[in-house]
């Protein structure tokens, strides 16, 4: 591959860090070229790493894109890779003339990268937000800013998260601890505790709350210490706070280090208070060093530090919390060895050179790939469901049809309806329209290939027939503008007025070209409609393929949702119906006997919160029992880990349902609609009541005989998944006939 990067080259800290040992690694086995717009130090370090370097300081614009371009073409550089403001704006200018695509790597929040200064705000800032959104595609230096791009309104199909890497294969031959404190001007005894900073002196690193806090500390622990390392444009500002606040003698400004390795070997506890952070070197390269570290639950710090594992995390601007980290860790010396080693493990299995290098190439050949993608009248899916109400069974749902989808074509333009479109993106990883948009999805359908009504029920009439109109409505519209139809692994029914089942089966018979559905009762009532022109098949529900992997993220989940090792849990996931309220007392009394039998804890969980809570608050009122009562978030995952985590699962909601049957987790079913009844037979499981019956005895011994039941066989588990695949063989034939 031949990849030209560019950045301004007065770059400094993490910037330069990763840049520079991205392209010395790259320079390895690729083609890459570095182009700087001003001579310093950037472009000398580069030189000096073996980095073929041009630096090009004329500051007519055109001449410059002139320049540069002849490079492009003379090479054949298939990526032009930007870094900050000045290379986003060159970007922009050669994006449609170089024929190539035109990418950046965001290493911080751009909207905050020229806090207190205001010229360069005023300038370059705006320059940037104007430019950034306008790039082919863009790199965030961690889950974290991938998020926060989204939420802005980047095509989340063309961001990519890129983790800095720290580089392990090297040598460290750091100073001595007390030697290097005595070469910056620090005091210390043998029961001193020394905290730390290495960060540029600028307000977003909020230099004034770690100052605070310290003030603070010190009057409780006499023995610490600190020392900043690091200049910038508020450091006369920090220097005189520091006076002010500490003790004499117990801070020193260390000025600009090049020697982190050994300022970080002589730190106990690496400290970062930043407003705003991407995924930041200096806890890396403090890890590297086995430090203790206390951060600021900022950008991609949460997904480096799991909270009171491997590291402390406080609210931003919290002086309080953040004294009461540093007291904690002053006084507990073998807790501080203890995540200083849990953390430098974790970084380096994780955020190694090796793995950033890997990833980075991966990027480009995806980026390579797409932009030779032949461009044809029509490509893509578009998927329309119940998506963006807030609730993360739907949003599971939707995740396990993308996922099929880029099985069929991992470059796969797909858009989704929704009622939140920043959530489905946010979500889902895919582009997003708004359900009511109808101008906008008409224009989409006429350049999309497949059409997806799914997954869930959304063909019935029990919650009202006006949903039931929107989806016959739009189903209408993808076939008038020329798309192939699925609907993909849902449930069909109750639809019980007339009217309604006349309108239902026209439209399918007229406008489906394949019905997959995922229980027997839907197939009964197709037939029950009349539906037979379509092809339709006996699948399964997509989400039954969904089984995310145990990651340090989905643990912190657990831990913050307040689940135990352990201890067992009965997850209880009810919602409002007609005649629910007279069942209360019901529940709670089963909540209680399934935790003095079994040892269960009841985690009553709203999986559309909207919706759920209140019912859920009802039985929670009644428990004299411990319980937790938790609402689901919006991500799939979660709520896929949270249920595997459980012992039973009793619930009317049918995807926590779906969910367990997919985990083998045992169940009792509450019945409130026909489809959950359905489901449940196809599974063969005879463990359900309606909710008429519902009655404390009856729900004992439901839950008497799930216990004591051999949990739902591996091989029917893997027969239901099978089943799912085929909804993915299915779209795999619409989408290349």
């Amino acid at each position: 591959m031949k990849i030209i990067h560019m950045i301004s080259g007065g770059d400094v800290g993490g910037a330069k860090t990763h840049v520079l040992s991205l392209l010395a690694g790259l320079n390895k086995t690729e083609t890459v070229h570095l182009i700087c717009f001003m001579e310093g130090d950037f472009a000398a370090e580069a030189r000096q790493l073996g980095i073929p370097t041009t630096v090009i300081e004329d500051r007519n614009l055109l001449r410059t894109r002139k320049r540069i371009l002849a490079m492009i073409r003379h090479d054949g550089y298939q990526v032009i890779h930007c870094h900050g403001a000045r290379a986003n704006m060159m970007g922009i200018l050669l994006r449609k003339r170089a024929g190539v695509p035109v990418i950046s790597t965001i290493h911080s929040d751009y909207r905050l990268d020229y806090l207190g200064r205001r010229l360069a705000a005023l300038t370059y800032g705006n320059i940037n937000k104007l430019v950034l959104p306008h790039l082919d595609a863009w790199i965030g230096v961690s889950a974290g800013m991938t998020e926060l791009l989204i939420k802005r309104g980047f095509d989340p199909q063309r961001i990519y998260t890129l983790y800095n890497g720290v580089d392990f294969s090297a040598e460290r031959t750091p100073l001595p601890r007390k030697e290097y404190l005595q070469s910056i001007g620090l005091k210390t005894a043998e029961d001193t505790v020394v905290f730390g900073i290495a960060a540029r002196i600028s307000p977003v690193k909020d230099m004034t709350t770690l100052l605070r806090a310290f003030a603070e500390a010190v009057k409780t622990c006499p023995n610490i210490r600190l020392a900043i390392a690091g200049e910038g444009e508020q450091e006369a500002e920090i220097r005189s706070l520091a006076a002010t606040l500490c003790p004499k003698g117990t801070v020193c400004f260390a000025g600009w280090v090049r020697d982190i390795d050994s300022f970080y070997n002589a730190l106990d506890v690496n400290v970062l208070t930043s407003l705003s952070e991407t995924f930041p070197y200096a806890l890396t390269e403090g890890a590297r060093m086995h430090c203790a570290t206390i951060a600021s639950e900022v950008g991609g710090v949460p997904y480096l530090i799991d909270d009171g594992v491997n590291g402390l995390l406080f609210p931003a601007q919290d002086v309080q919390k953040l004294t009461q980290h540093m007291v904690f860790l002053a006084q507990n010396a073998e807790t501080r060895r203890d995540m200083g080693e849990k953390l430098y493990e974790k970084v380096k299995r994780d955020f190694s050179l090796e793995t950033m290098l890997r990833h980075q190439k991966e990027i480009y050949e995806t980026i390579i790939r797409r932009a030779a993608r032949p461009k044809q009248l029509r490509d893509g899916a578009l998927i329309c469901g119940a998506y963006g109400k807030g609730n993360s069974g739907d949003n599971a749902i939707l995740n396990a049809i993308v996922e099929q989808l880029h099985h069929i074509d991992p470059d796969l333009p797909i858009c989704a309806l929704s009622r939140d479109t920043a959530e489905t993106r946010r979500c889902a990883r895919i582009d997003a329209v708004y359900t009511f948009n109808v101008w906008k999805i008409g224009r989409l359908m006429r350049r999309t290939r497949l059409y997806i009504s799914g997954g869930g029920t959304l063909m019935q009439d029990a919650t009202s027939t006006r949903s039931l109109l929107y989806y016959l409505f739009s189903i209408r519209q993808a076939k008038r503008n020329g798309c192939r139809v699925m609907l993909y692994g849902c449930g069909i029914g109750p639809i019980s007025r007339p009217r309604n089942r006349k309108r239902a089966a026209k439209t399918l018979n007229r406008c489906a070209d394949i019905i997959s559905a995922r229980d027997r009762y839907s197939i009964e009532t197709l037939h029950e409609l009349g539906v037979t022109k379509p092809e339709i098949h006996l699948n399964a529900d997509p989400a039954l393929l969904i089984d995310p992997p145990a990651t340090d993220a989905l643990r912190n989940y657990l831990r913050r949702s307040g689940i135990k090792e352990g201890r067992q849990y009965v997850m209880v996931a009810l919602r409002p119906w007609q005649g629910f309220d007279e069942k209360v007392g019901a529940f709670a009394a089963a909540c209680e006997y399934a935790h003095r039998e079994y040892g269960l804890i009841p985690l009553l969980y709203a999986m559309e919160p909207a919706r759920d809570e209140a019912a859920l608050q009802a039985v929670a009122e009644k428990l004299h029992c411990p319980h937790l009562l938790l609402s689901a978030g919006t991500d799939g995952a979660e709520v896929l880990t949270l249920v595997r985590r459980m012992s039973l699962v009793i619930s009317m909601r049918l995807h926590a349902l779906i969910f367990a049957s997919g985990q083998g987790v045992p169940m009792v079913g509450v019945v409130y609609d026909p489809k959950v009844s359905g489901f449940l037979d196809y599974l063969g499981q005879e463990l359900y009541l309606p909710l008429s019956e519902v009655t404390a005895a009856a729900l004992d011994d439901l839950i008497d005989t799930a216990m004591a039941e051999e949990p739902f066989e591996a091989e029917n588990i893997e027969r239901l998944r099978r089943l799912s695949a085929e909804n993915e063989t299915l779209a795999r034939r619409l989408l290349e006939e």
